[in-house]
């Protein structure tokens, strides 16, 4: 198999996993009609790092559905994801998927309609090589491959190219996030208000795959987040630079115990100007 037939079949299956993860997610409207928020008896919402830091039943089908395309297709590829962590394989092939079932889990609960699917896959030599992000409730799917270039589709809809931000418009718009922890989020706003000065206004939507997806197309012009998790940016970021954008990933897939930054497009300052400091 050439190196191109590789990725062609790598990415159909990426495609096949974000799917059938965003299958489960969009049964939410069967449980919470008129997008209500869940009640958390019902769908097994419990918190992780902090009150606010939720995973639901759906969270967890989410990637196990996810992760049986994968297995079924690579049986030696190794999965890391959010909610199971990272599998052992016999015999393994080199390449490794990321997978976030529910990217924007407190706007599920919540009825907020920006959450996602994401699967990326990293080679063996390390490199991001596709990235499929799909959104349920939006109707949207992007996805990218190294070489081929980023799309993105609506519905049943043609597949259109993507390019990043076209700087058309008078109001750059930054998105960003903020962290759990108190003292983290103090420094985040800080750096925020840095970068502000140079964007019309910010965008906080609360999906980090989204919001990567979103400066992918050329909806935002720029994201910077502090202490996100591999699987949170892994599947956008390929999307951004295929289509692209500039891409600062952070010095480790560990947001939690070694944080940085995730920089998306051009933020109108330097990296080092930000607080936290990147790591190298």
């Amino acid at each position: 198999m050439t190196y191109s037939e590789n990725l062609n079949e790598l990415l159909a299956i990426a495609r096949e996993a974000a799917a059938a993860g965003a299958a489960v997610l969009a049964e939410r409207d069967e449980v919470a009609p008129a997008g209500l928020p869940l009640e958390a008896t019902s769908h097994g919402i419990e918190t992780k790092s902090s009150a606010s830091d939720f995973v639901t039943d759906f969270d967890k089908r989410a990637e196990e559905a996810v992760r049986q395309v994968i297995t079924a297709r690579r049986p030696h590829d190794v999965i890391s994801g959010e909610e199971y962590g990272t599998t052992e394989v016999t015999e393994p092939s080199g390449y490794r998927w990321s997978i976030d079932p529910l990217d924007g889990t407190t706007n599920f609960v919540r009825g907020i309609v920006y959450y996602c699917t994401s699967v990326a896959v990293q080679d063996p030599e390390g490199e991001w090589i596709i990235g499929v992000v799909q959104a349920p409730a939006l109707q949207r799917i992007w996805w990218g491959a190294r070489g081929i270039g980023a799309y993105t589709a609506r519905g049943e809809g043609e597949p259109v190219a993507i390019t990043g931000p076209k700087g058309e418009l008078n109001s750059g718009l930054l998105a960003t996030g903020f962290g759990y922890d108190p003292a983290r989020k103090a420094q985040q706003v800080e750096s925020v208000g840095l970068m502000n000065e140079h964007f019309g206004n910010i965008r906080r939507l609360g999906a980090a795959a989204l919001d990567i997806c979103l400066v992918a197309d050329g909806t935002q012009d720029a994201y910077a987040e502090y202490g996100t998790q591999e699987h949170d940016w892994a599947g956008g970021a390929v999307i951004a630079e295929e289509a692209g954008v500039p891409v600062r990933r952070p010095a480790s897939g560990d947001g939690a115990d070694q944080p940085d930054w995730c920089i998306i497009g051009r933020i109108g300052i330097e990296p080092q100007q930000l607080k936290p400091t990147p790591r190298a």
